[in-house]
């Protein structure tokens, strides 16, 4: 542990229990805020504070533009600090840990209500730029700490045990603040901002404890150059190393699969209390209930799902977890046009095959993100993890927005009012659909880009095998004739052009 610089080669550092579990505890904010924010924040903000849905969706949109604008930076400035004086005392990530974690109050402020339009919108957008200045040099830990496929499988598996943990809590919390301030207090979703608030800053605080990077001398080495980017030359850069990563094929089928599985449940967490609720003829505390109890089932299919990565492989086992997930939302919808409402003990049946789904679709692309970099070194011959965490935020903030204004406008269009205790059959019609067609759809989409996804354990070997021979002979010719094929294939790169060869950057 170290208070400043904590530095070691990749591979050659022990990676003790506490080093995983700080790792792993450290997506309390990162998937705990987004559990919390996707399944209440629109119910606070139309039934608590007066907003119309087209407003709170404006808010998320807003914040989603500005906040895919910043992280990206962040990402690319990142990457560029090795080389800084403030990189080589306390390291070019974890810099930014230490500098978030005063700010991560920010969260609670979003949950007072009575406020104006402009207060949410300024306080969203606050916390935004808050959890990007913390989360996005975070998720370039795994690859710094850890060479082989199995270890960083198991960072993206304790991360996502520590995730699943953070949304138990984010269902079930409310429901028990419910029960103690009962059904009309806003003061509920305060106290539970207050309480994550608190966690937020702790993990964080034992995550920049327990967590090194690779020394300054091997960055550079890698990279090849002594750069030290002025914040003028990295919003120069910005957009060409955007675009540049996705010129890599894996991180391509990757964000695809990545976006079929986290936006389908976009889709479904902005629909699925407004369902229970209005639909199901439930209420919020019922609606927290189920939400605990399929965040229960995820934590016990990320379980599955790691091994089901690490002995088949990441495709096939996101293709099973889509259909399973598919198959919750199918016999949801079905058992309601049947006249099932709440309190039926039935509804348990599609809460469990929804969250098996999506706790797998959880973890699978946090698992597969971690070797995106040594795809991208084996072609740019460099080290940019920063540059793929900023570029998957700014994908996926900006997607994230897009799916709840559309739920949002979607659900004004057929008929939705706000602070209403009873909607109209249109509204509730509309609500299915969007359940459904949005859920399923994605899903579609995410396991069609699945079946071209190659990467796996076997393959990973190979192509860092090959990676050695680059940097041993920047010109050594491929291992074998299969070596050459699956190295152009996870790259999208002809073997001539490797390892610097190209004009990718």
């Amino acid at each position: 542990m170290a208070l400043l610089g904590s530095f070691a080669p990749t591979g050659t550092r022990p990676i003790r229990w506490y080093n995983y579990a700080a790792y792993g505890s450290n997506d309390i904010l990162g998937a705990g805020s987004m559990a919390v924010i996707s399944g209440w924040v629109l119910i606070f903000y139309t039934t608590f504070c007066g907003l119309e849905a087209w407003e709170a969706g404006l808010i998320f949109t807003v914040a989603r533009v500005l906040d895919a604008i910043a992280s990206p930076l962040i990402g690319h400035f990142s990457d560029g600090l090795a080389g800084t004086k403030i990189g080589r005392l306390i390291g070019r990530r974890r810099v930014f840990l230490l500098a978030a974690i005063p700010l991560l109050p920010s969260f609670a402020i979003m949950w007072v209500s009575g406020q104006s339009f402009w207060y949410y919108l300024v306080t969203y957008v606050l916390f935004e730029l808050v959890y990007a200045l913390e989360i996005i040099p975070y998720e370039t830990l795994a690859a710094e700490m850890a060479k082989d496929y199995k270890s960083k499988a198991k960072f993206a598996g304790i991360r996502i045990l520590f995730a699943q943990a953070s949304a138990i809590l984010a269902g079930f919390l409310p429901a028990m603040l419910i029960e103690a301030l009962g059904e009309d207090s806003a003061d509920t979703f305060l106290y539970m901002g207050i309480l994550f608030s608190a966690l937020f800053m702790v993990t964080a605080a034992f995550l920049y404890l327990c967590s090194w990077e690779r020394p300054p001398e091997e960055v550079m080495q890698v990279r090849g150059t002594e750069e030290k980017p002025s914040i003028a030359a990295s919003f120069k850069a910005l957009y060409r190393n955007l675009f540049s990563t996705l010129r890599i094929r894996a991180f391509r089928l990757h964000l695809g699969m990545y976006l079929g599985g986290y936006i389908s449940q976009d889709v479904f967490n902005a629909a699925f209390t407004f369902f229970v609720v209005f639909a199901l003829a439930g209420s919020i505390s019922i609606a927290s209930s189920l939400l605990g109890f399929m965040y229960i089932v995820q934590f016990v299919a990320v379980m599955i799902a790691i091994n089901m990565a690490l002995r088949s492989s990441p495709s096939r086992a996101y293709q099973l977890a889509a259909l399973s997930f598919a198959i919750g939302v199918i016999v949801l919808l079905v058992m309601w046009s049947a006249g099932v409402r709440s309190g039926n003990l039935l509804l348990w049946v599609p809460i469990v095959f929804a969250g098996l789904g999506r706790g797998a679709l959880n973890y699978i692309p946090w698992a597969t993100y971690n070797y995106m970099a040594d795809v991208d070194e084996a072609v740019t011959g460099r080290r940019r993890e920063g540059a793929f965490a900023g570029v998957m935020t700014f994908v996926r903030k900006l997607t994230q927005s897009a799916a709840v204004a559309a739920v949002t406008a979607i659900m004004s269009w057929g008929g939705f009012e706000s602070a209403a205790k009873v909607q109209s059959e249109q509204a509730i019609n509309t609500l299915a659909l969007v359940l459904g067609i949005g859920t399923v759809g994605m899903l579609i989409f995410g396991v069609f880009v699945s079946t071209r996804f190659k990467l796996n354990s076997q393959t990973h070997d190979q192509l860092m095998a090959q990676i050695d021979r680059f940097k041993q002979d920047p010109d050594a010719a491929p291992i074998d004739a299969e070596t050459k094929v699956l190295v152009e294939d996870l790259t999208g790169w002809r073997y001539d052009q490797l390892w610097g060869r190209n004009n990718i950057v």
